[in-house]
C-alpha cells in the first residue's frame, strides 16, 4: 500500500539567510520555529538523509513544498527571483528522486501580476499545485490582484496549498503577548494564532465569491482544515450577506481539501468526516516539524472503516488532486 505525504517541508539556506536579513519591521518571526532539534538539518536536505527519514515513517513519495514564510516577506524585486530558484530548486530534486519526491510551487506572492505566470512556468517544469499564504505584507489572499492567480491554478487544474502564517504584528501585541518571548511565539503560530490565520484566509476567499468566479479552483487547508470545518455552520450565514451562490459548508465539501498534518486524531478525523467526505482527507505529517513513527501512522491508518476510505486517504485522493504517478 502506497502512502503520500502532502504537506512535507524544505527550505535553502541562500533563503534563510535572506529572509534573516531584512529589516525588524518586514522579518518573521516565526523563522526561529525554523532552528533547533535537528530541523535546519533536514528542512535543507533534498537528498539521501530526507528519503532515510521517509523509509523510517513508512512514507513512499512526499510532496515537498517550501517551509513558512516562503519568500512572501521578500520585496517584489527579489520574491520573483527568489521563488523562481526555488522552483528550479525543488524541480531539480524530483528530477533526482522520480519515484519518491513531487513539490509544489513557491509564488513571489509579493508581486501579485507575476504569480499566474510563475505557477505557469512551473507547472511546466512538473510541480504540482502551489503554497501561498492567506496574507503578503497587508494584502489579503482575496485580494482582487490575485484573481489572476486563481484563474490560472484553475485553469491549470493545480491546487493552491494555503499554509499558516504569523498574525499581524498589531493582532499579537495585542492577542498573543504578555507571556515570555518564545510562548508568545509559540502561542501566536503553531498553538493557536497561525491556524487562525490560515482558516480565516479560506473564509475570506469564499466570502469573495472566488470559488463562484472559479468554480474548479481547489484549495488544501493543512491541521484538520485550519478550524473552518469546526466553524462552518456558523459562518453559513455569510453566504446571504455576500450574495454568494453557495454556503461554506458546501464550498468546504466541493472546493476545499484537508490534511492531517502529523495531527493523527482519531477524535479530528471523525468530527472532519462528519462535515465532509473521505475523498476531501489526505495524508501528511508536516514534515520535519512532526515526525510521526511508522508504528504511529499504521496504527492511524487502521482506524478508517474500509480499506477504499484508508486507500483515498494514504494515497488516491492525492494522486487525483496532485496528478500524481510512478509512486513506488
Amino acid at each position: 500500500m502506497t502512502v503520500i505525504a502532502i504537506e512535507e517541508h524544505w527550505t535553502s539556506p541562500k533563503l534563510t539567510a535572506a529572509l534573516t536579513q531584512l529589516p525588524p519591521e518586514r522579518r518573521d518571526d516565526s523563522l526561529a520555529l525554523n532552528d533547533g532539534h535537528g530541523i535546519t538539518e533536514r528542512l535543507e536536505d533534498l537528498g539521501d538523509a530526507r528519503i532515510a527519514d521517509m523509509d523510517d515513517q513508512g512514507i513512499d513519495l512526499a510532496v515537498i513544498s517550501l517551509a513558512p514564510p516562503g519568500t512572501g516577506p521578500l520585496s517584489p524585486a527579489d520574491a520573483v527571483p527568489f521563488s523562481r530558484d526555488m522552483n528550479d530548486i525543488a524541480a531539480q530534486a524530483v528530477s533526482r528522486h522520480p519515484t519518491r519526491l513531487r513539490a509544489m510551487a513557491t509564488l513571489p506572492m509579493a508581486d501579485p501580476s507575476a504569480c499566474g505566470a510563475e505557477l505557469d512556468r512551473a507547472t511546466r517544469l512538473g510541480l504540482v499545485g502551489a503554497m501561498v499564504y492567506g496574507r503578503t505584507g497587508d494584502v489579503m489572499l482575496d485580494d482582487p490582484r490575485y484573481d489572476d492567480l486563481f484563474e490560472t491554478a484553475a485553469a491549470l487544474g493545480q491546487p493552491i496549498f494555503i499554509h499558516p502564517q504569523i498574525p499581524p504584528r498589531v493582532v499579537r501585541d495585542v492577542s498573543y503577548s504578555g507571556f515570555d518571548e518564545m510562548t508568545d511565539l509559540a502561542l501566536s503560530t503553531f498553538a493557536w494564532g497561525w491556524h487562525i490565520e490560515a482558516g480565516l484566509a479560506a473564509l475570506r476567499l469564499i466570502v469573495r465569491g472566488t470559488f463562484d468566479r472559479h468554480p474548479d479552483l481547489q484549495i488544501v487547508l493543512g491541521h484538520w482544515g485550519e478550524l473552518l470545518p469546526l466553524w462552518s455552520e456558523r459562518a453559513n450565514g455569510l453566504a446571504r450577506f455576500a450574495g454568494l451562490q453557495r454556503s461554506v459548508t458546501e464550498t468546504v465539501r466541493s472546493n476545499i481539501y484537508i490534511t492531517s498534518s502529523g495531527m493523527l486524531s482519531v477524535a479530528l478525523l471523525r468530527h472532519t468526516l462528519a462535515v465532509t467526505t473521505i475523498e476531501r482527507l489526505m495524508f501528511s505529517t508536516d514534515y520535519p516539524f512532526q515526525r510521526p513513527t511508522k508504528e504511529q501512522v499504521a496504527t492511524f491508518l487502521g482506524e478508517f472503516a474500509t480499506e477504499t476510505d484508508r486507500q483515498n486517504f494514504m494515497s488516491d485522493n492525492a494522486r487525483r488532486l496532485f496528478n500524481i504517478d510512478g509512486a513506488s
